[in-house]
């Protein structure tokens, strides 16, 4: 009888404890919710606004901001590409971003892969080293790379540029892509070897597409860095004909002063932006589940 008892005990313990942890889940997911829905808000309301005032006049955004355009007015988009340059700084920013970022990947793809397969002297020094690139301050290398990128006639060119932001996000690169190839199986390696591949080819053949959810993962975080940096460009790359996006949507942003055409700057925000959106509406599957500690073994 005793024994029954304390069944039957232990098991209305059991079920006021599962109520307890079910309810206590059910609190946290509704927070966490809650928190997520006026996140989303914050942010995607004001995107919306700057897309609807790029089809208004510069009046209709003063004197009615958060109404819809009484004409959408297409032309603001024609007006930031030309007259505002915006296509040009927009095709050298295509160019330097896809160029570093190509550049970027296989180095850092390869470095990552060498540090984390093969065992050689000097490897942990390397691997702390670029590490500690992690911690530098871009501002804090301006004025060095001004000169050194002047002593070799790079300075206020695209190549220039290209070489520094490949630079600056190889660390970040290599941290990330580490334990990606830590991860994978040595058997897969091995067998490729065994079947005739030489190093080369059981890297670029094998290795490397095993790794592709990090490598897209990576790739959108470093397409978002490049994109959107500013000031390297604006310190390095001081010739017009050369300027990226970010340089020439402030000097078109400046040079207005108080005859400002709202409608073309929204119009050339949205042209900024849509790559970005539309990079990561491709890839952003990939980055869920691929982020993970890169750490030395």
């Amino acid at each position: 009888m005793s024994a029954t008892t304390a069944d039957q005990g232990a098991v209305t313990a059991d079920r006021k404890l599962t109520r307890q942890v079910a309810s206590s889940d059910r609190r946290f997911a509704a927070i966490s919710h809650t928190l997520l829905t006026i996140w989303a808000v914050v942010v995607i309301v004001p995107m919306l606004w700057v897309l609807m005032s790029s089809f208004k006049s510069t009046g209709e955004i003063l004197s009615s901001p958060f109404s819809l355009p009484d004409t959408w007015r297409f032309e603001n988009y024609s007006n930031a590409w030309s007259d505002a340059n915006i296509g040009k700084y927009f095709l050298n920013s295509v160019i330097v971003v896809v160029a570093a970022l190509f550049l970027v990947m296989l180095l850092g793809a390869m470095c990552a892969y060498i540090l984390a397969r093969f065992q050689f002297p000097g490897r942990r020094l390397i691997y702390y080293t670029m590490l500690a690139g992690l911690t530098f301050p871009v501002f804090l290398a301006i004025v060095p790379l001004f000169f050194q990128l002047q002593n070799f006639g790079l300075l206020n060119t695209r190549l220039g540029l290209i070489l520094t932001y490949v630079a600056f996000a190889l660390p970040f690169t290599m941290f990330f892509l580490y334990s990606f190839f830590r991860s994978l199986p040595h058997d897969v390696y091995e067998a490729a070897l065994i079947d005739g591949a030489g190093d080369w080819r059981a890297f670029f053949q094998v290795m490397l597409p095993m790794a592709s959810p990090g490598m897209a993962a990576v790739a959108i975080f470093n397409f978002l860095g490049l994109w959107n940096q500013f000031l390297l460009p604006v310190a390095l790359n001081t010739d017009q004909d050369n300027w990226v996006l970010t340089q020439g949507m402030s000097a078109y942003a400046a040079s207005q002063v108080y005859d400002i055409d709202y409608g073309a700057l929204f119009a050339a925000i949205v042209i900024t932006v849509v790559p970005v959106l539309i990079v990561y509406a491709i890839f952003q599957r990939r980055i869920s589940g691929s982020v993970s500690q890169g750490t030395f073994r």
